[in-house]
């Protein structure tokens, strides 16, 4: 099989993109597949591979994302936004994109700064562990509020949390988040992935709720949280009313980064 692909990264968070629309490889790829296309040694290497496929009125198309484990995952923030823009580049050209994905339809469009906002599904149930929280933003994420990031070490710490016996089954996002002056910093370990990712849009999602809920004087309306990823500067917009958090926007860059062919 010879596949055309196209390479899209989201603050550093990348992506094999592959156009299903003439073709049926959500049925013909397998999973050792994926996982050998998503290799950084033996394959194209990347965080994740998606199709665009087609489907149904009223919608542009469809989004079918697999983790770099070839596993089909939940949804990915900054996926969604890479395949927005590799949409746009394939000539389906709209002002506001409608599409479909694991988690529902979502609604996104182009930034006149070149960005890719997206929306994302409302969040409207929290839970505390101690100090820490458990969240939902489309993908499951836990978020660890510290003092430095710079003093964690991702992986093992991330592994710890994520393959502890609460979550060592179903799997769980891991995210250290640092409150600072202008904003948020996060570092990210990724089930599927299992290792640290560049940036994690659901997972900057959550820690921006997380944020406004940590603080209990912050009022119910419009914010907009500014979350600095590994790989680059990401915005999170929305709308709180109590514990429920809606009109959710992830904003930050989407970029081409190569076109190739391989052969499975």
């Amino acid at each position: 099989m010879i596949l055309d692909f196209h390479k899209y990264h989201g603050a550093g968070n990348d992506f094999i993109l592959l156009d299903d629309r003439q073709s049926d490889l959500v049925t013909t790829l397998t999973q050792p597949q994926i996982a050998h296309l998503c290799h950084r040694h033996f394959g194209i290497g990347a965080d994740g591979l998606m199709l665009l496929r087609h489907a149904p009125s009223p919608y542009d198309f469809e989004m079918v994302y697999y983790n770099s484990d070839g596993r089909p995952s939940s949804m990915c923030g900054n996926g969604g936004r890479c395949i927005v823009r590799f949409a746009a580049d394939l000539g389906i050209a709209r002002s506001r994109y409608h599409f479909l994905a694991v988690d529902g339809a979502h609604d996104a469009y182009l930034t006149p700064e070149g960005n890719v906002s997206l929306g994302m599904n409302k969040v409207d149930e929290v839970r505390r562990i101690g100090e820490d929280w458990v969240l939902d933003t489309g993908s499951p994420h836990y978020l660890q509020f510290v003092e430095s990031v710079d003093a964690v070490d991702t992986v093992e710490q991330g592994r710890k949390i994520r393959y502890s016996p609460t979550f060592a089954e179903a799997g769980i996002n891991v995210n250290f988040v640092q409150q600072t002056a202008d904003g948020l910093r996060i570092l990210t370990y990724e089930r599927g992935v299992e290792n640290e990712t560049l940036a994690c849009g659901t997972g900057v999602t959550a820690a921006a709720i997380g944020s406004i809920l940590r603080q209990p004087n912050t009022q119910d309306g419009p914010f907009r949280i500014p979350v600095e990823a590994r790989g680059g500067q990401l915005y999170v917009n929305g709308k709180r009313q109590g514990d429920t958090f809606s009109h959710l926007q992830l904003i930050g860059p989407a970029v081409a980064v190569y076109t190739g062919t391989i052969r499975l």
